[in-house]
């Protein structure tokens, strides 16, 4: 009975690896698709988000077989409801993805063409938390979470520096507003993946400490 729960409680960490890793690959392609301006590497985002979809079904049924079937402890409680909840992070990750493709399909048409590093920054940053968000899950690795809070404001800073220069290009270019504005949802897009990863982390932090740290700044404020 114990070698069977285990060996589920395997098959629910092998499920979120491979999810996360798909997720990666789907923010990886969108973006290459951007930057590259070759639209064919998006058919690759939209088949993943099909597997993501799939695994997002497999891992919650799991988790549900672990609870109906098993007493878990309160740590292996945590660990399960952890689990379904960064099942529910990566799905939302993958529709993220999925709207970076559908902005970039637009913008690759289109004979205007500026590069802007910084997205593939925010997207090198975002690609190495979610790795991380997973590596601290498996591991149970509470400081590899905690430091991905950190990269989540990094990547914030980066989006608000991305505003401030689109809007001095829709003011030199005003006929290229909409190209501007498509790329200022992509880097939306790729700020709330940070913050679905920052989700992430948060739950890996109660999962192993048994603290919720959501809405931590309201407490701080309460204090002062």
């Amino acid at each position: 009975m114990e070698r069977h729960f285990d060996v589920e409680l395997n098959k629910l960490r092998e499920n979120l690896s491979d999810m996360a890793a798909l997720v990666e690959g789907m923010i990886d392609n969108a973006i290459k698709a951007l930057v590259e301006r070759k639209e064919e590497t998006l058919g690759n985002v939209f088949n993943d988000e099909v597997e993501v979809n799939k695994k997002h079904i497999e891992v919650d049924e799991i988790c549900l077989k672990l609870l109906a079937l098993h007493q878990p402890t309160a740590v292996d409680l945590r660990l399960i409801t952890s689990a379904m909840k960064i099942n529910s992070e990566l799905e939302r990750i993958g529709d993220q993805a999925v709207n970076i493709s559908q902005n970039t399909t637009s913008l690759v048409k289109q004979p205007f063409f500026i590069q802007l590093p910084i997205i593939p920054q925010m997207t090198e940053i975002t690609k190495s938390m979610v790795k991380d968000s997973i590596k601290a899950f498996i591991t149970k690795d509470s400081d590899i979470a905690k430091n991905i809070l950190l990269r989540d404001e990094k990547v914030d800073d980066l989006k608000r520096e991305v505003f401030k220069k689109i809007i001095n290009y829709i003011i030199e270019n005003p006929a290229q507003t909409e190209y501007f504005i498509d790329l200022l949802l992509i880097s939306r897009n790729i700020e709330k993946i940070a913050d679905h990863t920052t989700n992430i982390a948060e739950d890996v932090i109660f999962m192993i400490l048994g603290q919720d740290i959501r809405h931590h700044h309201l407490f701080d404020e309460h204090k002062t």
